[in-house]
């Protein structure tokens, strides 16, 4: 599906089902760098049970048209004018990571837009490493490589994915591959540079999921502990041996988390 905001053209998959206005809506959100296929199955899911879905690639990313944009700020409004360009009134929004903050600061700055949160991989700071960012200044492929030592949980690293033939660590590294030109080097600096999300997670009142991964080497669960008591209306659940791709390494566990809170 192809949607104007606010003159570019933005790509979000709905799932395989047309929008409706009568149904609610899922908006997923995700990671630096990445685009919307991550979330294939639990997109699909929920658009094959009764809610309207977009998996949106941000603007940069994917095949959506303009630039990524620099703030956490910034692309919480941008969810705030997709749902405007849709004519939904408010929806679920499901995010990782960078996704995961640009939710919680849309339901901090947009709280009538927003009808529950499922937080993935977030912490209360992101820092990345300056080598981390350098790299990807540089489009150096070791800032992909980085990402999917460090990203993977030890499980995902030897195998053992849930759908037979997928190999995980090489599916996150085409994904990050495929990146548009200073994508991910946009997307980290503006990670690194959000301080926000603990104060953003004080003014949240919607039901809100933070689902965490054991192994998550990026943002440990420790780190998200002072979001979830911030939030009021806050529940956490840690899956054991998942490290920071969560949806990928246990897209099963994180599908059951989400049917519950979206």
């Amino acid at each position: 599906m192809e949607i104007d905001v606010a003159g570019t053209k933005i790509f979000a998959a709905t799932g395989g089902q047309p929008f409706a206005a009568n149904q609610p809506t899922c908006v997923f959100l995700h990671g630096a760098g990445m685009d919307h296929t991550v979330w294939m199955l639990q997109a699909r899911w929920f658009a094959h049970h009764g809610r309207n879905v977009l998996a949106v690639d941000l603007p940069g990313h994917g095949r959506s048209g303009g630039a990524p944009l620099a703030t956490i700020a910034a692309m919480a409004d941008f969810v705030a004018g997709l749902l405007d360009a849709v004519g939904a009134a408010k929806a679920s929004l499901i995010g990782h990571s960078m996704g995961g903050l640009v939710a919680l600061h849309t339901a901090a700055q947009h709280p009538a837009r927003v009808a529950s949160l499922a937080l993935l991989g977030v912490a209360a700071t992101m820092p990345v490493h300056p080598k981390l960012l350098a790299a990807a200044a540089a489009n150096d492929p070791a800032a992909a490589a980085m990402i999917v030592d460090w990203g993977f949980g030890a499980h995902a690293q030897l195998g053992g994915a849930q759908a037979p033939g997928a190999w995980m660590t090489g599916g996150g590294a085409q994904l990050l591959a495929r990146a548009k030109p200073g994508a991910l080097a946009a997307d980290l600096a503006a990670c690194n540079a959000y301080l926000d999300a603990t104060a953003a997670a004080a003014k949240v009142a919607c039901p809100t999921l933070f689902l965490l991964g054991a192994q998550d080497r990026m943002t440990p669960p420790k780190a998200a502990q002072s979001l979830v008591a911030a939030v009021k209306n806050s529940t956490a659940k840690t899956l054991p041996a998942t490290g920071h791709m969560l949806m990928v390494e246990r897209p099963d566990e994180v599908l059951d988390a989400l049917a519950g809170i979206c």
